[in-house]
C-alpha cells in the first residue's frame, strides 16, 4: 500500500506558469497540477473571474503591463518548466513576454533566458488561418472543424456540452503537447514552442469518423446526417424515455449484443405487444436501413411501459449494451460511493499502479471554487523568488499589486 507522502507524483518538480484565461487553459494546467506539477496561475489585480478547474494551483495576482509586474514574471517564467498561454496570437508578444524572450530567436541568433522552457500557446482558430484575430467558442470551433456537421439533430446538428473542442480539443491535447515537449527536452535539453489550436485539435480527435465519412464504402457514414448507426439513425444505438420520465441508452452495435438486447427486451413485454399490422423486430432487420423507423417506433413504445429501475434490472449484468442515463448525483455517487457528492472535482484519469494522481493524495477533496485568499498566496511565490517586504512593497505602490481577496 503506498503513502501519498512516500513517493512523488509523475510530474513532481515541474514548475509550470498558466496565465489565466477561458477554461480550455485552465484545464490543460489542471491535468499538470493533478499529477504533481507546481502551477502558478497568474491573474490580474482585481479579477473576479471564478475557475472551478483550480485545484491544486496557487494564485500570483500581478499586472504584466506595469513593467515592474512584468520584470517579476520574466523572473518567475525563467525559472519555469512550462508557459501555458491562453491568449490571442500576439498578446504576450506585445507583453514583452512573447516566446523569443525565453526560448531565443532563430533569426537574429538572439539567447533566450530560459531555453529549457515548454512554451504552450493554445488558441481557438489556427494561428495562421482567416479566423486566427477573431473570437470564438466551443460552438465555432466545432462548426469549422466540420465535425458539427456531422452531430446528430432532426432539422439541424445539435450539438453537445463544450466538451469536444474546449476540453478534448482543446485543453487534453494542449497537456499532451506539453508533456511530449518534457519528454523530447530529456534528450535534448531544449524547451519548445507548443502550438495547439482548437478547431485542428477536435479534427485530429475525430479522425475515425472524419476518415470514415471520406471513405462511403465503409458505410459508417454512406448515409445523410440522422441517417447513420453512430449519429441517431440507428435504432439499437440510441436513447430511450422510460415511463417516469428518465432514459435508458442502448447501443448494441454488434450482432451478438443485439442478439442479448432483443431477447431481454422482446421478453420482458406483454406477447401481444406490436406495432400495427403485428409488427415486431427480428435479428434479421438490424442492418435493414428500411425498417429502422419501425424498429425506433417499436422501441420508443416498450421502454415507456415501464420505469427506468424496471428496465435496468432486466439488462444489468448482460452483453445488452443497455445501460440507464444517470444523473450527475447518480453518476458521481457510482464513481465514488464513499463521501461525494456531485460538487466534487472529478479523480485523475488515468491512474497509474505507482504514482497515482493527486486527486487519490490529497484530502479533503476540493470544488474547485472554494475562496482563496490570493494576496498570501502571491506575497509566499514572491518571496520565493527572492523578493523582501521592500520590493513587495514597492510593488504594491507601482499598482503591479492588489491586495483585495478574490474568489477562483
Amino acid at each position: 500500500m503506498h503513502n501519498g507522502a512516500q513517493f512523488d507524483l509523475p510530474l513532481s518538480g515541474i514548475h509550470v506558469i498558466e496565465f489565466a484565461g477561458l477554461a480550455p487553459g485552465p484545464m490543460a494546467g489542471k491535468i499538470l497540477a493533478d499529477f504533481g506539477a507546481s502551477v502558478v496561475r497568474v491573474d490580474r489585480p482585481g479579477s473576479t473571474t471564478a475557475d472551478v478547474l483550480s485545484r491544486g494551483k496557487r494564485t500570483l495576482m500581478i499586472n504584466p503591463k506595469i513593467p515592474s509586474g512584468r520584470a517579476v514574471l520574466q523572473k518567475l517564467i525563467d525559472r519555469a518548466d512550462v508557459l501555458i498561454d491562453p491568449f490571442r496570437p500576439g498578446v504576450m508578444e506585445r507583453l514583452g513576454l512573447g516566446p523569443d524572450v525565453f526560448l531565443g530567436d532563430m533569426k537574429t541568433a538572439k539567447q533566450g533566458s530560459n531555453t529549457r522552457l515548454v512554451y504552450a500557446r493554445l488558441v481557438g482558430f489556427p494561428r495562421t488561418g482567416p479566423h486566427k484575430d477573431m473570437a470564438g467558442h466551443d460552438l465555432n470551433y466545432l462548426a469549422l472543424s466540420g465535425v458539427l456537421s456531422m452531430l446528430p439533430g432532426k432539422d439541424k446538428p445539435e450539438f453537445p456540452l463544450n466538451i469536444l473542442a474546449d476540453f478534448a480539443g482543446g485543453g487534453v491535447l494542449c497537456a499532451l503537447g506539453i508533456l511530449l515537449a518534457l519528454l523530447e527536452r530529456q534528450r535534448s535539453g531544449l524547451g519548445q514552442v507548443v502550438h495547439s489550436d482548437m478547431v485542428s485539435g477536435v479534427r485530429y480527435l475525430a479522425s475515425w469518423p472524419l476518415l470514415h465519412a471520406a471513405h462511403p464504402a465503409s458505410g459508417m457514414f454512406n448515409s445523410p446526417r440522422g441517417q447513420n448507426v453512430l449519429d441517431g439513425g440507428a435504432p439499437y444505438y440510441n436513447v430511450y424515455t422510460c415511463a417516469d420520465g428518465r432514459w435508458m441508452s442502448v447501443g448494441c452495435i454488434e450482432p451478438q449484443f443485439f442478439c442479448v438486447f432483443l431477447e431481454r427486451f422482446l421478453g420482458s413485454l406483454p406477447r401481444d405487444f406490436a406495432l400495427e399490422g403485428g409488427w415486431r423486430p427480428t435479428l434479421a432487420m438490424q442492418q435493414e436501413k428500411g425498417e429502422w423507423n419501425k424498429m425506433k417506433e417499436f422501441f420508443a413504445k416498450g421502454f415507456r411501459m415501464q420505469p427506468r429501475n424496471y428496465w435496468e434490472k432486466v439488462f444489468n449484468g448482460t452483453d445488452a449494451c443497455t445501460l440507464p442515463v444517470l444523473s450527475l448525483a447518480e453518476a458521481s455517487a457510482l464513481a465514488a460511493p464513499v463521501s461525494t457528492t456531485a460538487g466534487e472535482a472529478p479523480s485523475p484519469h488515468p491512474t497509474l499502479s505507482r504514482t497515482v494522481g493527486a486527486g487519490f493524495v490529497h484530502a479533503p477533496s476540493q470544488t474547485g471554487s472554494e475562496s482563496v485568499r490570493t494576496t498570501s498566496s502571491t506575497e509566499k511565490i514572491l518571496s520565493e523568488l527572492g523578493l523582501n517586504e521592500s520590493d513587495i512593497g514597492r510593488l504594491y505602490r507601482d499598482g503591479a499589486l492588489a491586495g483585495a481577496a478574490a474568489k477562483l
